[in-house]
């Protein structure tokens, strides 16, 4: 499958990104992933080493629409809750002084 990553255009198959990353170790997954086998990897790792391009010149993005094309399992940056228990001004400064806000 033709998919263009970092502006250059890459024929990429499902057997041949499991042959690439076949022996590499999984970095510790902060952000997007790819499970790829057993294994999960960053986003960022997997476009390095099928593209052989530096981390910079590509999104996560870019590779998560490739391994997705292609059939791997991708995960995107996970949602942050909402704090809970925030106050706003009029809520903090009612409980400073000790009276219900309306």
């Amino acid at each position: 499958m033709r998919c263009v990553i970092a502006r250059f255009p890459f024929d990429l198959t499902r057997n041949g990104v499991l042959e690439s990353m076949k022996g590499v170790k999984p970095e510790e997954v902060t952000g997007e992933s790819v499970t790829i086998g057993r294994r999960t990897y960053p986003a960022k790792q997997v476009g390095q080493v099928i593209t052989r391009q530096d981390r910079r010149d590509f999104s996560a993005g870019e590779v998560l629409r490739a391994m997705t094309q292609l059939g791997f399992t991708c995960r995107g940056l996970p949602r942050a809750a909402a704090p809970a228990g925030v106050l706003s001004p009029l809520e903090h400064a009612s409980a400073m002084l000790g009276t219900a806000a309306v």
